[in-house]
């Protein structure tokens, strides 16, 4: 069997990566979405309730799977036995970022896990995690970028923040 790990953040999961999972689970026979747990970064939802979103999102597809993890993508993918990592692409930019980190993966496993590269469709080749957590702060229309139910948990998030900063 086929198996591919499609790591990432999904702090949310977007339309973006919701196209690359697809199309990887029509080339893999499983694919394993798994939330990085980044304790230097400050996300808007835990690991919880990215994995949470995630599973919703991908209930639909039978062969995704997904999971959360600490620490180096290789020595995770080395416990699952898995030897191919999906990145999605945007932009040139983030082509230089993620044959860096690839190659780095590549040479820490002794050449055990590769990187495959999905570029995104056009239609979602502007969609970030990033900015769609901006426009929802400032409340603007978020439904073409994430699921309706994830939007739905973005702005009851900002909901609370907005009040806890209020209450200070």
């Amino acid at each position: 069997m086929k198996a591919a790990i499609y790591p990432g953040s999904f702090d949310p999961v977007t339309f973006g990566h919701l196209d690359i999972i697809k199309r990887s689970a029509e080339i893999f026979d499983e694919i394993i979405v798994s939330v990085l747990d980044n304790k230097t970064k400050s996300p808007l939802f835990s690991v919880e309730e990215r994995v949470t979103m995630l599973k919703e999102a991908v209930k639909d597809i039978p062969n995704v799977k997904v999971d959360s993890f600490r620490g180096l993508l290789i020595d995770y993918a080395k416990e699952k036995n898995i030897h191919v990592a999906v990145r999605g692409l945007r932009a040139i930019t983030d082509f230089e970022y993620e044959l860096q980190i690839a190659q780095t993966n590549h040479v820490l496993s002794k050449g055990r896990l590769d990187t495959m590269f999905l570029t995104t469709t056009l239609e979602y080749a502007y969609l970030s995690s990033s900015s769609v957590k901006e426009i929802a702060s400032f409340n603007g229309d978020i439904s073409g970028c994430v699921p309706k139910f994830i939007a739905d948990l973005i702005y009851d998030k900002y909901r609370i923040l907005n009040q806890e900063s209020n209450e200070l």
